[in-house]
């Protein structure tokens, strides 16, 4: 497994992430409950089988159920070798206003602890924001508390997950956050305007939604009526990939990690054949210039439509 610079943070962190979302908690197509997911016992042994085939960046929240208490069962002994991002719990006021500065820092502070607790370990490599909005990227007091946490050594660098491209532009401009993690997919590319700014200004890029919650495999079938026109949408990109001689769910990663100012894809991984196909795909070739120009036509023709929470709140998707 390749490693690759996470922008100027000085840590270098595998192509393939382990997003740990499907470990935790119910998660993604065909997942209903507890009973669709790892026993913690086999979650714990995919998450040290990752780590032994070179996987070394893990990715988790409070909000993905028990997966840091996971993590912390699975790498107590081995926290050195392992990349940890994790993100503060959400705490803007159900107004869009944000609590005072000293309520702030408490929601903060707590909510790392936690964190800290439950991932067996005294600091975090990447600690974020989850579901960032203008209101919280732009306060001032977000960025010193998080400055603060990162002087005091508790944390080596911070970031930011972010929605949009105008999101993406406040991150940069604001200064002060050296990660950021942003949707990014063969059917949605809108964030490729932005990789050379956040490249030039130091900021690694993580990325999630590589295989669009699963669709972007040979799951993207048989979707809700309201998506028929992305089923069809996949159908070609499929047939795309059948050309090219590999499957949809390699095309996919290939695609988004021929981009150079990418540092890391997020995979969701609760099968050890999933972490299989990851590790393959990310095998160090990437796709060829021809290919990769054409790949960049096939983004949905409709880019605002791909809104996955946005799906969610519909019903459209699990």
């Amino acid at each position: 497994m390749i490693k690759r610079q996470l922008g100027n943070t000085g840590i270098q962190v595998s192509e393939v992430a382990f997003g740990c979302v499907e470990i935790g908690m119910p998660y993604g197509m065909g997942v209903e409950s507890a009973n669709d997911m790892p026993a913690e016992d086999e979650a714990i042994h995919l998450l040290q089988t990752a780590l032994q085939s070179g996987v070394n960046f893990f990715d988790t929240a409070p909000a993905y159920g028990t997966s840091e208490t996971i993590l912390g069962k699975a790498f107590n002994q081995t926290r050195s070798e392992v990349v940890i991002a994790t993100k503060c719990k959400y705490f803007q006021n159900s107004d869009g206003t944000l609590p005072a500065y000293d309520k702030l820092k408490q929601i903060i502070h707590t909510s790392l602890q936690e964190s800290l607790t439950a991932l067996q370990t005294d600091y975090i490599d990447i600690y974020m924001l989850h579901q960032s909005t203008e209101e919280i990227l732009n306060s001032a007091d977000v960025r010193a508390i998080f400055a603060e946490l990162k002087q005091s050594g508790v944390i080596r660098a911070t970031g930011a997950s972010v929605y949009t491209n105008q999101q993406t532009e406040l991150v940069i401009n604001a200064g002060g956050w050296d990660v950021i993690q942003v949707p990014f997919n063969i059917m949605d590319q809108r964030q490729a305007e932005m990789f050379d700014k956040l490249h030039n200004s130091g900021i690694g890029v993580i990325i999630r939604s590589v295989l669009l919650r699963g669709m972007l495999t040979d799951k993207g079938v048989n979707l809700h009526p309201e998506l028929a026109g992305v089923e069809s949408h996949i159908q070609k990109i499929k047939a795309f990939s059948n050309q090219q001689q590999v499957s949809l769910s390699t095309l996919a990663p290939r695609f988004v990690l021929s981009y150079p100012q990418v540092s890391s894809i997020l995979v969701g991984i609760d099968k050890l054949s999933y972490l299989e196909e990851s590790i393959a795909a990310a095998n160090g070739e990437y796709l060829e210039d021809e290919i990769f120009e054409q790949a960049k036509t096939l983004a949905y023709p409709d880019p605002a439509f791909i809104d996955l929470p946005k799906w969610d709140r519909a019903g459209w998707v699990q």
